[in-house]
Formats: structure tokens, sequence, C-alpha cells
């Protein structure tokens, strides 16, 4: 019994690792595609998720639905809405990472910022979210 609990460990832990692994290799696009979405959006109250199931995709985590999360599960989030409150799209990439049943907060400050990572990776929103999403599905293997 012990030995099955440490194989899901792993194996919960393990999209977090490649996930990580995902955002080093590919920051300056994410900066992109994330300052790229918040200007075609303008001020909102969302936030960039990946999705991992049931293959790797880009979703929207609206504030409420993290607030009713968070309040399910017994204010165990709370960190993370004082993290959003605290966000600066300008300086910082934001994204949650949601897998597992589980979910991740990813957070980095690129260089250059993200608004210079969009000038410099010149791609427009949507070439930016399928290449990223067909890398995310090469680099992010789940096991069930």
């Amino acid at each position: 019994m012990m030995f099955g609990s440490t194989q899901s460990n792993q194996g919960a832990n393990n999209w977090r690792q490649q996930l990580n692994e995902f955002v080093k290799q590919n920051q300056k696009e994410l900066a992109a595609l994330a300052w790229g979405l918040m200007q075609q959006r303008g001020e909102s109250e969302d936030t960039l998720g990946i999705d991992l199931e049931p293959s790797p995709h880009f979703v929207y985590c609206p504030r409420n639905a993290i607030e009713a999360l968070n309040h399910k599960v017994e204010n165990q989030l709370q960190e993370i809405l004082g993290i959003l409150d605290a966000h600066n799209p300008k300086q910082e990439v934001l994204l949650i990472g949601i897998g597992s049943g589980q979910i991740k907060l990813v957070q980095f400050e690129p260089e250059p910022s993200p608004p210079d990572c969009f000038t410099e990776v010149a791609k427009d929103v949507d070439t930016l979210l399928e290449h990223l999403e067909q890398r995310m599905c090469e680099q992010i293997v789940l096991k069930n």
C-alpha cells in the first residue's frame, strides 16, 4: 500500500517538474503571450492558466472561480489570492498550472520585461498560443 502512494506522489510531482522545465525553456515566449493576451483583453480579473488534461492547453482562470475554490478548500489558497492581487504584468508573468486535481502557481520575472518580450518575439497572440501549446504537448507528458 505504501509503495502505491509513493508512486502516485511521484506522478503528481512529475507534472509539476515538467511544467517548471517547460516554463524555463519558454520564458520569453510565455512572457510575450501573457503580455499580448493582456493587451487584447484589457484589464481583466482572469489569470492565464495551463490545464494539462486531457492534453496541455491554455485556459483563463477567472478570479471568482479561484475565490470559490479557495472557499471550498477552507482558505488554503489565500496566499495565491494575495499573489494575484500583487501581480504586476509589466514586470512578471503569473500562470496557474492545473493537473492531477491540483494547482501550481508559476511566477517569474523575465529579462527583458513582458512588453519587451512581446516586441522581440514579434509574433501575434494566436501564433504564440498555437506554438506554445504544441511545445507543451511535446514536453509535458502525463502518465496515468
